[in-house]
Parts: C-alpha cells; sequence; structure tokens
C-alpha cells in the first residue's frame, strides 16, 4: 500500500497536520460553550422571521451585489481568457484572484466608503482572475473539429464565435452559475466589514444574543441557495442583471480626493514619505516581517494545513450520506440536506458562530474549513459513487466502503483536495479579521490604526503565499497524474 505516490502523498500531509496540532491554539475559552451551542440550534429550531427590520432588503442586496459582481467578474474574465496564454496576464490574474473578497472591501472601503461600489468591486476583481482561468481551461480543452470544417476563408474572430463558443457553452454556462452561487456567498460576507447585506444583520443579531433572529437569517440563506434552480433561469437572467444595480442601495459621494491620497501618499512606505532614506526603508521593512508578517505566515500555514487535513477527512466520512451503494432514501436526503447546509454556509459565517460560541482560539476556523470544503468536496464524490456499478456479489457495510469504493475514487478526492487548498489558504488569511492570528490578523490591525503601507505589504505577502500553495498544487496533481476539478 505504501508504495502507491497518492498514500505516500496523504501520509506526508496527515503528518504535517499532526505536527501543527502540536502547537496550534485550539482551546476552548467560553465558560459554558455547549450550553451557548444550544442555545444557538434552538435559535435555530426556533426562528424568528418577522423581528428585524431590513431583513427583506438585506436579502435583496445580497443578491443583487453577487449579480452585479459575478456579472462584471465573468465579462471581465472572459476578456482576460482570450489573452490568457500570455505570461503577464496569468501573473495578473494569479495576483487578483489570490486576494480575497475582504481585503479586496477593506482597501476600497478605505476611500470609496460604504458605497456600492466597494462591495461590486470587491467581489468582480477576484472572480474576473477566477473567471479567466477557469475560462482559458475550458477554451484549450474544446474539440478543435469543428473549426476544421468551416468553409476556407473563415475569419479567426467567425471561428471562434460559430465552433468554439457552442461546444464549451455549456460548460462556461454551469461553471458561472456556480460562480454566481458563490458570489451569493460571497456577498453575504461583505455585510461583517458595513456593508448593507445579510452579514451585517447577522452580526448584529449574535453581538445581542438574538440567536432565533440569526437562525431566521441563516434559514432564509439556505433556502435562497438551494432554490437557486427554480429561480435563476436563463430567460430571466437578463432581467435580474438589469434590476441588480437598482438594490444596490445608496452610499455617501465618492471623494475622488480621498481616491488620489490613497495611491500616492497613504501606501506609500512612511519612510519613503518621509525621505527618511534606504536605512529607514530597511528598517521599516524589517520591523513589518518580525513582527507581523512572520508570526502571520507561521500561523497561516500551520492553520491551514490542519484545515486540509481535517476537510479531506471529514469528505471521505461524509460521501457515503449521498451515494446511492449506503442506505435507503430517508438517510440520503437527510445526507444531502446536511451536505448543502455545510458546503453553502461561508466558512467566515461558521467561524464567526463558532468563535462566539467557544471563544478566541484555531479551532472554530479548522472547523468552518473543515465543515465547509468538506461538504463540498463530499457531495462531489459521493455523486462520483453514484456512477459506478458494483458486481452483484460486492460485499456490503464497511468492506464496501473501504475495499470497494474508496479505492476507486481516491484519485479524484486528492485532485479535489488540492485544488481546493489555495481556497482554503485563502480563507484562512480573511479569518483573522475575526480575532485569529493569521495574516488576516495583522492587515485589520494596520487598516484599524490607519497604516495602510504596513497593510498592503502584508496583503501582498498574503497575495504571493496564496499563488505558492496554489502553484505546489498543481505539481502535486501533476506529479500524481491527478485531473484538475476546477469544478469545486
Amino acid at each position: 500500500m505504501f508504495a502507491y505516490p497518492t498514500v505516500r502523498a496523504s501520509l506526508i500531509f496527515l503528518a504535517v497536520a499532526l505536527l501543527g496540532l502540536l502547537v496550534a491554539d485550539i482551546a476552548i475559552t467560553t465558560a459554558n460553550p455547549w450550553q451557548d451551542l444550544g442555545r444557538f440550534f434552538l435559535g435555530v429550531a426556533t426562528p424568528n422571521f418577522f423581528s428585524t427590520e431590513g431583513l427583506l432588503i438585506a436579502l435583496l442586496r445580497t443578491v443583487a451585489f453577487a449579480f452585479v459582481g459575478v456579472t462584471l467578474g465573468s465579462i471581465c474574465g472572459f476578456l482576460l481568457a482570450l489573452v490568457y496564454r500570455f505570461l503577464p496576464v496569468r501573473i495578473f490574474c494569479a495576483f487578483i484572484r489570490a486576494i480575497h473578497e475582504l481585503f479586496w472591501a477593506l482597501i476600497f472601503l478605505q476611500f470609496f466608503g460604504f458605497h456600492p461600489l466597494t462591495g461590486v468591486l470587491a467581489i468582480a476583481i477576484p472572480y474576473s482572475g477566477i473567471f479567466a482561468k477557469v475560462y482559458s481551461e475550458i477554451l484549450e480543452e474544446a474539440d478543435q473539429e469543428p473549426g476544421r470544417l468551416l468553409p476556407p476563408g473563415t475569419s479567426s474572430i467567425a471561428a471562434f464565435l460559430y465552433a468554439r463558443i457552442p461546444d464549451c457553452w455549456v460548460q462556461m454556462r454551469t461553471y458561472t452559475a456556480y460562480r454566481l452561487e458563490c458570489g451569493l456567498r460571497s456577498s453575504a460576507i461583505l455585510g461583517f466589514v458595513g456593508l448593507p447585506t445579510l452579514g451585517f444583520y447577522l452580526e448584529s443579531s449574535f453581538s445581542q444574543g438574538l440567536y432565533s433572529d440569526a437562525g431566521a437569517m441563516l434559514i432564509l440563506f439556505y433556502v435562497l441557495i438551494a432554490t437557486m434552480p427554480l429561480w435563476v433561469r436563463p430567460k430571466l437572467l437578463p432581467i435580474y442583471i438589469l434590476a441588480a444595480p437598482f438594490f444596490l442601495g445608496d452610499g455617501l459621494p465618492i471623494v475622488w480626493g480621498n481616491v488620489e491620497r490613497f495611491f500616492t501618499e497613504d501606501i506609500i512606505p512612511s519612510p519613503i514619505r518621509d525621505g527618511e532614506g534606504l536605512a529607514a526603508i530597511w528598517a521599516w521593512l524589517s520591523d513589518v516581517m518580525i513582527t507581523e508578517a512572520l508570526p502571520g505566515i507561521w500561523n497561516t500555514v500551520v492553520l491551514t494545513q490542519i484545515a486540509l487535513v481535517a476537510t479531506g477527512i471529514l469528505s471521505l466520512l461524509a460521501f457515503p450520506l449521498i451515494s446511492n451503494h449506503f442506505g435507503g432514501p430517508v438517510r440520503r436526503t437527510s445526507g444531502h440536506v446536511f451536505l448543502v447546509i455545510a458546503r453553502s454556509t461561508p466558512e467566515y459565517i461558521l467561524a464567526y458562530i463558532l468563535l462566539q460560541l467557544w471563544g478566541p482560539s484555531m479551532l472554530p476556523a479548522v472547523v468552518a474549513l473543515a465543515l465547509h470544503n468538506g461538504g463540498i468536496i463530499g457531495h462531489l464524490i459521493g455523486r462520483q459513487t453514484n456512477t459506478i456499478h458494483l458486481r452483484p456479489d460486492a460485499p456490503v457495510g464497511f468492506s464496501r466502503y473501504s475495499w470497494e469504493l474508496v479505492p476507486r475514487i481516491y484519485r479524484s478526492f486528492l485532485a479535489f483536495l488540492f485544488y481546493r487548498w489555495e481556497i482554503i489558504m485563502r480563507e484562512t488569511a480573511i479569518l483573522g479579521i475575526l480575532g485569529i492570528y493569521t495574516l488576516g490578523f495583522y492587515v485589520d490591525s494596520a487598516i484599524q490604526n490607519i497604516r495602510f503601507d504596513r497593510a498592503m505589504v502584508l496583503i501582498l505577502i498574503t497575495a504571493l503565499l496564496n499563488i505558492g500553495v496554489d502553484a505546489l498544487g498543481r505539481f502535486i496533481r501533476r506529479k500524481l497524474a491527478l485531473q484538475t476539478m476546477p469544478t469545486c
């Protein structure tokens, strides 16, 4: 068994995660954690849909920000995909998608304020980089034969529109629909930085201990996600896209002088602004690295590796919940509901809830990341097992699980997991805003202290770290001959 490269790679990652547990802070610090957790579940079971004023408006704005941001991101991403083969374009796209939506929101808040443009750009910019990568992969893998059958003299533009696009249309449409679901999650968490989406009201309810109100918001969000196939219809999309900008709300007028000052003064390192010379610049940068960047990088990497392995374990435990090879329809239906809730709830919201119940440590972040990402991967590989036909005398129970199904889906499972690695890293960094000592904690602290120059250095380091993990994940997938699965 240990001779298989996939097994050896898995054991290495498991060992790293176990070593990480030795240095990680995973304590529960609240006085009555399980009592608080029970109160939260009681609130979810007894939701109050009528107490929070503006809840319907918050839901509409959550949907509006998602539609506008994803629409702009898909258009820009498609244009970038056409020139994605050029190295500068790939580097640019890798950089903008490596920065989390909340980091983009924190940047734009400094000069746009609580203006709708802040939320729209926070979603559209990183999504442009994501769309560019995925669309380019879809276009590259398209069948070339239809283009060869066109009449001689057909222009390249006509060949692209009439041969290439029709062949890719279904895949592009499917991925865009998935990204819209992601956009709804991104839009919801923008409320945690003050924008008028669902997260704003959720945070307010939790801070006041109004668990029934918070439960109502979560249920409405789950219903919104679960019913997307019913209300997101191709014929209705033009209406949604045209109407969405009118539901973004109003904001204070943009002071363009603040925008200019931000780029020409605020983010310039203070030694350069003050003309202190190279020695002062080096001392300033060393201080940023020693006191903030290195501790943030260490905690981000440790938490990422623990969460990655926890995600993998939960995925392998979860996929039988929806597999046709285990249990009956009732069990599969309940399993499907559980996985929908797990994968639909943004990691940030899950971590926020658990931090309120368990206190500040890495444990809420690990559980949140594992539940969300494990729900996604468990759902995908569970559906994959439904396409496997077992022989009539195949074993049942645990033997069926361990000897028949896991070996057949393990390579796909690893492909999904390594693809989510970079995404888990992005989420780990941003969870620092909640008080966990990852890079996001130091970014948020620098912004709160109006030290934008230090914040931009830390955001740049975060982006480079994410790019590095993404490149390492691609290398491992190629080394193990794992098929990349960008749909997760």
